[in-house]
């Protein structure tokens, strides 16, 4: 994150702002809301900053910006016109270690003013970090449209009745869960549709029907899907973000794990080759008791749980200790990758099956039913197969599969780091090797492959910056020399 995002107090505190426009204006009317008082200094004020320093609503300055007149202020907002006296304005206060924003000039800023969802006391702010305000706008016209009015007054009447729940349960965790069943409800319907008293009296009475003892434990295994958040699934996202603990694999994505709840424990138990951080049976005896302690443990896997992710091995400890769970099914690499590959893994003229296989070596062998899989019109899909890729091209060669089958190696699939590299059995061994490819891989052997020319259809940042930096190598070799 380039800026950390907070929420300051500043009611019954100084603010100043310099700069009497319409863009001043809006700031001045904003820093009101919050109960603070406000300075403006400027020469000329609009009419409507005009109006309130007659209504006593602000002190103005009718003069040009001095440092002086950061005395005792705890922001400072410049929303001139006038680019000198803004960077005096942000200087001064930095100097002085107030926080500072200059409207439109984010590398002046110490703080950026976001767009603002207001449901008080519920606060929605969003921001692009001064890179796209108008984007930051679009959202919360979106957000505004989806989040009701009465929001806000939900969010008062849970308010009321924090301490007395707090009170009531010993257990963070059982409070959380209380809230959580509540404000997803009956209640918060009740609230929604003004029918105050009828909400609180559900509230006490399901308040009453809870005992204070610790939460029963409960493990979610989800499927992350091949690596891209927008690929998860609403039940997976929804899970996310109820659990108290994630055990995370090596596969599931950075982005995906920051959409986790904040303040869940993060516990890693990723594998990689001849180095695994926790053995299975030890991840099976974790999940048994984390859930044992009550807690809500979200088993966050690659791909899908029941795809190569030993996911029947963990569920079936967890029901031997009569552990509740539930399973969320998640996008195989297999199906995920190849989308965004261009590459059909059926196609009526090109493959009528499918098979998945996974190509880990071992003592430099890979122990797979070749006669099965070299078969015409078939498309193999091959896990975890980069090491073993000479070893995977040579056997289904010698099997049967014309040296000349098309095979693709797709690096990160689904990605911004996305990396294809399209072959024959022949060649992408020695392709792979020189594009310096990195787990995880996924390997697609078949005549299908033959489509990703005219299939592929996702482009990368990176290759997008490729393809341009390529156009505009050859738009200079074709422009005549200024000499």
């Amino acid at each position: 994150m380039d800026f950390l995002p907070v929420f300051l107090n500043i009611r019954n505190k100084a603010c100043l702002v310099v700069g009497g426009g319409e863009v001043a204006t809006r700031k001045v009317m904003l820093l009101l809301q919050t109960g603070a008082h406000v300075s403006v200094v400027s020469p000329e004020l609009s009419s409507a900053l005009n109006e309130f320093h007659a209504q006593g609503k602000i002190q103005h300055h009718a003069e040009f910006f001095q440092s002086g007149h950061l005395e005792d202020i705890v922001l400072v907002i410049a929303a001139t016109d006038d680019r000198d006296t803004n960077r005096q304005v942000s200087a001064a206060a930095q100097q002085r270690q107030i926080p500072v924003n200059v409207v439109d000039n984010p590398d002046l800023c110490t703080f950026i003013m976001p767009s603002i969802v207001d449901r008080s006391p519920l606060l929605i702010a969003i921001s692009s970090g001064g890179q796209s305000p108008v984007l930051a706008r679009l959202l919360r016209a979106q957000l505004e449209t989806m989040i009701p009015a009465a929001y806000g007054h939900l969010a008062a009447m849970a308010g009321k009745f924090r301490e007395r729940v707090k009170q009531h349960f010993t257990h963070p965790e059982k409070r959380r869960i209380f809230w959580e069943k509540t404000l997803q409800g009956r209640f918060s319907e009740m609230v929604l549709a003004g029918q105050d008293e009828a909400a609180q009296d559900y509230l006490l009475q399901s308040l009453q029907q809870e005992k204070d003892q610790p939460p029963q434990g409960e493990v979610y295994l989800v499927g992350a899907g091949p690596g891209n958040p927008d690929l998860l699934t609403f039940r997976a996202m929804r899970l996310m973000q109820q659990a108290d603990v994630v055990v995370y694999d090596r596969l599931v994505s950075p982005a995906i794990l920051d959409m986790v709840r904040r303040d869940a424990e993060r516990i890693y138990a990723g594998k990689e080759r001849n180095r695994h951080t926790l053995q299975q049976e030890s991840i099976n005896q974790l999940l048994v008791r984390l859930a044992q302690e009550g807690k809500r443990v979200l088993r966050l896997k690659g791909g899908d749980p029941f795809i190569f992710g030993r996911g029947g091995e963990e569920i079936e400890t967890l029901a031997a200790h009569r552990i509740p769970f539930q399973v969320v099914p998640g996008i195989t690499a297999a199906s995920g990758v190849a989308a965004y590959a261009g590459i059909p893994l059926t196609h009526r003229d090109y493959a009528q099956s499918c098979i998945f296989v996974t190509g880990h070596l071992k003592n430099n062998s890979i122990d797979l039913d070749w006669p099965h899989l070299a078969r015409p019109n078939q498309t193999i899909v091959i896990y975890m197969g980069l090491l073993g890729l000479p070893v995977l091209c040579q056997q289904l060669i010698a099997h049967g599969l014309p040296d000349s089958t098309p095979a693709a190696i797709i690096q990160q699939g689904t990605t911004q780091k996305q990396r294809i590299v399209t072959g024959t059995l022949q060649t992408l061994p020695d392709l792979a090797e020189t594009a310096h490819l990195t787990p995880p891989t996924l390997i697609i052997v078949g005549q299908v492959v033959k489509l990703h020319q005219n299939l592929a259809w996702f482009e990368p940042a990176s290759e997008a910056e490729n393809t341009q930096a390529h156009f505009l190598a050859l738009d200079q070799l074709e422009k005549p020399s200024a000499e």
